[in-house]
């Protein structure tokens, strides 16, 4: 009975404290990633959603139907 006692009171080996600190940071550093995908996909939705409302403006352009431009032909090889 009594081994069973000191058996119970004897600390854990190190290398399970040192498997358990680098679970933490592995999972940290993947938050963090994560959250820095998720960011970095807002901002490119955002500067989609400009890019779009810079292309097509809400009021359309006001321009003579009559007024044609002289177009070039392209030249071939």
């Amino acid at each position: 009975m009594p081994t069973d006692l000191m058996r119970a009171s004897v600390r854990p080996a190190a290398p399970v404290s040192n498997v358990r600190n680098t679970n933490i940071v592995a999972m940290t550093l993947t938050a963090a990633l994560v959250t820095l995908q998720l960011v970095g996909l807002v901002m490119l939705e955002r500067s989609h959603a400009h890019a779009m409302q810079v292309s097509f403006p809400r009021e359309p352009a006001s321009c003579p139907e009559s007024a044609s431009a002289p177009v070039s032909p392209i030249p071939y090889d």
